[in-house]
């Protein structure tokens, strides 16, 4: 955002801002006829761009709005408590979409899961092994067909597993 933001009155710019988030949301495109007076094409969809990037960093790394204000400082106050206020007021939807835009990178999902612990006593190379391992089936959806996924992993596998199952768990509870 640039001080091209303060041709436009507060209320405008809050209009602006909602078309932006209705645009980054899919719901619907703000007009060009709207803000023609004031930009050329190419700024206002640079405009737009910059909006759409401003929610997604402030809603996606859950920014304070000491952080948000921060971020905004190329444009006056009244403008940038103007975007804060519109960002809190619609950070629900601008999440839902975050997540629907992140949900949508894979159509494939975890429909069921079982486990059995097997003692491994030995193996074509060591006569005495006694390595306990996990075998691990996944019935995994994708693109509407159900498909089997087996894994045999050792102890160490399992333990990267289940750390990197947690880190993925703690960013999708923080994007909630």
């Amino acid at each position: 955002m640039d001080e091209m933001v303060t041709k436009l009155p507060v209320t405008d710019f809050i209009r602006l801002c909602h078309r932006g988030i209705d645009r980054f949301c899919c719901q619907k495109l703000p007009s060009r006829e709207d803000y023609s007076s004031s930009w050329s094409l190419q700024e206002w969809l640079q405009k737009l761009d910059s909006l759409a990037a401003i929610f997604r960093l402030a809603v996606g790394n859950n920014s304070s709005d000491e952080e948000v204000l921060a971020s905004l400082s190329g444009i006056d106050k009244s403008h940038a408590q103007a975007l804060l206020s519109v960002l809190r007021a619609r950070e629900g939807e601008i999440r839902q979409a975050l997540l629907h835009t992140t949900n949508s990178m894979s159509s494939t999902t975890l429909q069921d899961f079982d486990w059995q612990l097997k003692l491994a006593l030995s193996s074509d190379k060591i006569s005495s092994l006694h390595a306990p391992l996990l075998s691990l089936c996944l019935d995994v959806r994708e693109d509407g067909a159900l498909r089997p996924v087996t894994l045999e992993i050792s102890k160490e596998e399992l333990n990267m597993l289940i750390n990197s199952l947690e880190a993925a768990n703690k960013v999708v509870l923080q994007l909630k």
